[in-house]
This record gives C-alpha cells, structure tokens and sequence, in this order.
C-alpha cells in the first residue's frame, strides 16, 4: 500500500478495519480508541502524523495476529500417546511413564471438569547433553497433537528478549513469548524453555523473575507483555524446561517445577538407537538406498565409543551421519555401488585419536 497517495483518515480507517476483522478483548478493542484518537490529533501535523501512523500500523498488525482465542484440540488418547513416545524414544521407561500421568491428568480434568482450566505440572528434564531432553519435551507437543515454541535461554542476558519492549523505544517489538504464540497461532502450545541454567550471569536474577511469572500458574493468565502493554492468557499453555543441572535455577523457580532426571545411556541402549532410530534416518537424509550402506553387527561397539566415553547420543549420531556422507560422496564418484562397514575399513570412515 502506497502510503503517500493515502489521506490521514483513510489510513486511519485501514487500521479500524483490520481490528473490525478478527476478534479482540472487549477492553483491548476501548484502548484502542485512545490510540486511534492521538492519530487523529497528529493528523494536522503530516510528517509527525506518518511517524506515528508507522508505529500503530505495527503494533496492530501485531495485536490482530496473537491468537487471542485460538487454539488446538488435544489428542488425548493414551494409547496413541505410548505408540508415539516408543516410536521416537528408545528406553526411557520411567520418563515415558511419567509423560503418559501427565496426558491422563490433563484428560481426567477435561472429561469430568470440560469448562475449567486444565492445570499441568511444569517438567524439568535434567540430564546431561544429548540424553534426549529437548526431544522428549518435543514429544510431548507431539503426541498432544499441540504447536511446539522453544525458547533457548543459552547466554540469555536481557529479560526484554522474553518480554519486549516498550513501543516508546524505537525498533520496539514483542518477546520472545508473544512472538512464539503469534508463530503456532495457537493459545495453548507446548512451551519450552531450554537450557534455563545457561543464562548470562549479570541477567540471572531478572531473567528468574521473568520466569516465576511464566510458570506460576496464578501470574501467567495475565502475563503482560512490554511491547503489547496488555495482559495475555497463558495459562491453557503447557510449559516444559530443560538444563544440564539445577544449581543456577532460583528457589522460587524450582518450587514450580517437577525434575525430571534423563538417565545417561549405556552402550547397549545406544547400540539399539544408533542401529533402529539414527541410523535409519540417516540413510534417508544422505540420499542412500538401504542396500548401499551395510554395517556389519559387530561394529556398532566401535560406532558407539570411537573416542571414549559419551553421556548421550550426539557423538553417535554424528558418527553415524559421517558414514552416511562418507558412503554417499564414494557412490557419487561412481567408486563403489555398496560399502559394507567392517574390520578392513572402520577406521577409514570413524574419527579416530
């Protein structure tokens, strides 16, 4: 739209338009009007009238996409929900088990109280790198049938990052949390926070506050962010987190969070993983037909533990795609039509010391 050839009123009207065409809190929609007045008012200055016509324009573009009212219907079928977390998780019992009490809670709420607020604990999933914490958070948007935000909070030193920023500063925006509703599109996605013990440390104690906030369920039905300057609904949200361990997490924080501890995995569960869950994909991912790219059973010890010992599966997966590609760039050059990985050649295609 071509701003110049645009009366002041008639911009005006295009902004009353766009809110007359999704629905807004009553009392959002009155506020409203105040801004729409000052608009008037500047309207006899055009320069300052176009500046603050560009800034309006962009906090109700913003205003009309935040899903005030939307939201997903959860899947809350326990059977589908095991098939699922064993289709994507390997092992883990307990963990999946304690995900499983999580959906028949938020079922039982929903069959025998449908007009109430379902209220779910908020997960901590503890562990160390690659033991499978984000996914398993991942998992739970999944088998809810639920849109998926994640948040990171590694070297996180500004609170504004999660909570905007005030529409008198230029460049002024939504936080990170207002911007991940307006993306799903959906009032009551899976939020997760992910690596919350990595925040900067001169930001620690603010970013905290911002996170009892967050996760009390009594604060976050009116969780106001800087930039929208009005209170949004986030309580139908579900939130997980996740950290390598707890000792930076504040009391308060920690008092409304239930820890979850992901186990390390031993060889023969990441034998089971590498061979059924990575390997697999990492076929498909290379371009490889199956046929192309044979390892022999008992190399998967080697595969597993090249370079010592590793808590989770990142190193196993990323060996595991070396030999995808490795196996891939010698097919290409027309050098090989099939590699089977064994004794005479595992070295060749694993890092070694």
């Amino acid at each position: 739209m071509d701003l110049n050839i645009l009366t002041a009123q008639e911009a005006v009207n295009n902004l009353r338009k766009k809110i007359e065409a999704v629905k807004l809190p009553d009392d959002l929609v009155i506020s409203l009007d105040e801004l729409f007045a000052q608009l008037s008012i500047n309207s006899r200055n055009e320069q300052t009238f176009w500046q603050n016509y560009q800034i309006a324009s962009k906090y109700i573009s913003n205003l009309v996409d935040i899903p005030w009212f939307s939201q997903t219907t959860d899947i809350l079928d326990l059977q589908f929900a095991k098939e699922k977390l064993d289709d994507q998780h390997y092992g883990l019992e307990s963990v999946k088990e304690r995900i499983i009490e999580y959906i028949s809670v938020l079922a039982l709420q929903k069959n025998r109280s449908p007009d109430k607020s379902m209220r779910a604990p908020v997960l901590l999933f503890v562990g160390l790198v690659g033991t499978g914490k984000t996914t398993m958070a991942k998992s739970i948007a999944s088998v809810l049938g639920r849109e998926l935000i994640r948040i990171p909070f590694g070297g996180l030193g500004d609170p504004l990052y999660l909570r905007g920023q005030s529409r008198v500063y230029p460049d002024a925006e939504p936080g990170q949390i207002i911007k991940g509703l307006i993306g799903a599109k959906s009032k009551n996605p899976v939020i997760l926070l992910d690596e919350i013990d990595r925040v900067a440390d001169n930001a620690l104690n603010t970013i905290m506050g911002v996170l009892v906030e967050l996760l009390d369920p009594e604060q976050n039905n009116r969780f106001v962010d800087h930039y929208v300057d009005y209170p949004v609904d986030l309580s139908q949200a579900i939130f997980c987190a996740t950290c390598n361990n707890t000792s930076r997490i504040a009391t308060a924080v920690m008092d409304r969070l239930e820890v979850i501890q992901m186990p390390s995995y031993t060889d023969e569960e990441k034998i089971a993983i590498g061979r059924d869950y990575i390997f697999p994909k990492a076929i498909t991912d290379a371009g490889l037909k199956s046929e192309e790219l044979i390892i022999n059973p008992n190399m998967w010890g080697q595969i597993v533990r090249p370079l010592g010992f590793d808590a989770g599966v990142r190193t196993l997966q990323r060996n595991i795609e070396g030999l995808c590609r490795k196996t891939a760039k010698l097919i290409f050059e027309g050098k090989y039509k099939k590699i089977v990985i064994d004794e005479s050649n595992v070295k060749t295609f694993l890092p070694q010391w």
